[in-house]
């Protein structure tokens, strides 16, 4: 087993450790980057085969590479990100080692930096970049025993509809994940329920522009915290079969039964909260607050786009929302297989230093924690709203990469300092 001393050790190689090794380089940072499987891992091997980004090519990208194949509007697929984030590493020259797993990490008693222990072997660093991203431990409810009879998975685990056991399918978490899952195994023919918890549903484009230069113009990418109680609320959005906006009264009328949150279990039965007309009013009142929105920019600004009423025009309130479903027999209704679309937890066990709270983490301001340099890079609202995406974590990135060299500035000053004490 080797030791070794560095600079800065990132660990992660998603889109996070990438952007922050392309700063790092630029400012000529002694660093590198660790990664416990290949680039871009979990969009390989935890991602279905016909996910494609929910926001488009000329949006979701760092500023110095273009994706390649897929046009500015169009949405890459799970592939061509892999093969982009490939291709960055290469651009920006990365020092990246693959197939490294870092098993602990704590300060240096009584000196600076960190000791980091790691499956091939131990780092001292004198900064450490957490930038592993928040997708690390797939989170399912304790609410169906294992010994029930039908198969569980999250969503990391599905890849397509004929993976999975013959019968219906329910789908719980109506998220982008969740929504698009639900519409692939309805099109394929499966008898589909859909958990609809509390959700934005932005329109996917609006008067010829996507939502996502909406939230641009807007301003919203650039929220610095989110608005009381919305922290984790779940974003259906979609850019499936081109980008689309998701319509849950749509999959209704097309055969799916939507049902509300899921409650609890008991005697082979799911039970379901009475809430899905509220969430279906609520996702609908966020969807049109968007085109209030743009309408009023368009006017202020005079920008020459056409006019879209049929947007806000909806289909009726299916039956299965008006009348919900309040409990679900699995047996009884031949569903095989749960597919939890549910989330993540924090996964830090690894990490032995105070920088956690409560609910497992990070506290920082901007990525940077109380412990001098550690750093949390690819965090949920980490600096403003845009910062779990792909351009975002690239800023982001820089402002981590400008503390790095501000706190070296300063321990170059003590060296100094003591030096010309010395003589």
């Amino acid at each position: 087993m080797t030791s070794e001393s560095i600079d800065t050790l990132v660990i992660g190689g998603g889109q996070a450790g990438l952007a922050m090794s392309e700063h790092l380089g630029k400012q000529g940072t002694e660093h590198i980057v660790l990664e416990r499987a290949r680039i871009a891992e979990r969009w390989r091997s935890e991602r279905w085969g016909n996910l494609v980004a929910n926001g488009p090519a000329w949006h979701d990208r760092f500023p110095s590479l273009e994706f390649s194949q897929t046009g500015p509007d169009g949405f890459p697929s799970k592939y061509e990100v892999t093969d982009y984030f490939e291709t960055y590493a290469k651009m920006i020259d990365c020092p990246i080692r693959c197939g490294v797993n870092v098993t602990h990490l704590a300060r240096r008693p009584g000196q600076a930096g960190f000791d980091v222990q790691t499956s091939d072997g131990s780092i001292h660093a004198q900064n450490v970049v957490v930038a592993t991203g928040p997708f690390q431990r797939p989170l399912i409810p304790p609410l169906v025993p294992e010994t029930a009879s039908v198969t569980q998975m999250h969503s990391t685990a599905y890849r397509n509809p004929d993976q999975l056991a013959e019968g219906a399918v329910l789908v719980v978490g109506a998220g982008s994940s969740g929504a698009q899952i639900a519409d692939e195994l309805l099109q394929s023919g499966r008898t589909v329920y859909l958990s609809v918890g509390p959700h934005d549903r932005p329109p996917r484009r609006y008067r010829g522009r996507d939502f996502v230069w909406w939230l641009g113009v807007l301003g919203k990418w650039d929220a610095a915290a989110p608005t009381p109680g919305t922290e984790h609320v779940t974003i259906s959005v979609s850019g499936a079969q081109g980008g689309k906006t998701i319509d849950f009264r749509d999959f209704a009328h097309r055969g799916m039964t939507l049902v509300g949150r899921t409650d609890s279990f008991a005697d082979g039965a799911l039970y379901f909260a009475d809430d899905l007309a509220l969430n279906i009013r609520r996702g609908d009142e966020n969807y049109l607050s968007v085109l209030d929105e743009a309408d009023a920019y368009i006017t202020q600004h005079g920008l020459d786009l056409p006019a879209e009423p049929a947007a806000r025009e909806f289909a009726p309130m299916p039956d299965c929302v008006t009348d919900p479903l309040r409990t679900l027999d699995l047996v009884q209704a031949g569903v095989s297989t749960i597919i939890w679309a549910t989330g993540f937890a924090p996964d830090y066990g690894w990490l032995d230093l105070d920088v956690l709270d409560q609910t497992g983490r990070p506290r920082h301001q901007r990525g940077v924690t109380t412990e001098p340099g550690l750093y949390f890079l690819g965090l949920p609202w980490q600096s403003r709203r845009g910062s779990a995406f792909i351009w975002g974590v690239w800023h982001d990135a820089k402002y981590l990469a400008d503390q790095i060299a501000i706190q070296r500035a300063y321990r170059d000053y003590h060296e100094t300092a003591q030096q010309r004490a010395a003589e």
